[in-house]
């Protein structure tokens, strides 16, 4: 079982993903803003955090940074999840450092996939 904090300030999506996450086995923390997901990753050091790119107080990007400013939070994965899913988004979040990146409207299969193997490496 894995701890997994998942940033999202949409509830529906955050809803959606805790439930598919819960199935799978794992604990769930939830933050609504970057600031809070930065907050709570240095606080209970996450396994895996799941991170929307568009959030108020502070963007996935700007928190991405923070958090591989920290030594506690260096090393944690990172997944981002985004709306805004352009050719060559992908490539851009990997190079920014997240570890891999999931579009929205989610699929279910991809989405516990990319979970389970980002939890692996």
């Amino acid at each position: 079982m894995a701890k997994i904090l998942i940033a999202e300030d949409n509830e529906k999506n955050l809803e959606l993903f805790k439930t598919i996450i819960e199935s799978l086995g794992h604990q769930i923390l939830t933050a609504r803003n970057g600031q809070e997901a930065i907050e709570i990753a240095k606080n209970e050091t996450p396994d895996l955090i799941l991170m929307d790119i568009q959030m108020p107080v502070m963007d996935g990007k700007s928190a991405l940074k923070m958090l591989r400013c920290e030594e506690k939070t260096r090393n944690i994965p990172v997944i981002a999840l985004t709306s805004y899913a352009m050719k060559g988004d992908r490539e851009h979040c990997l190079k920014l450092g997240f570890a891999d990146y999931i579009s929205k409207p989610i699929e279910l299969e991809s989405f516990t996939e990319t979970i389970k193997k980002t939890l692996e490496r």
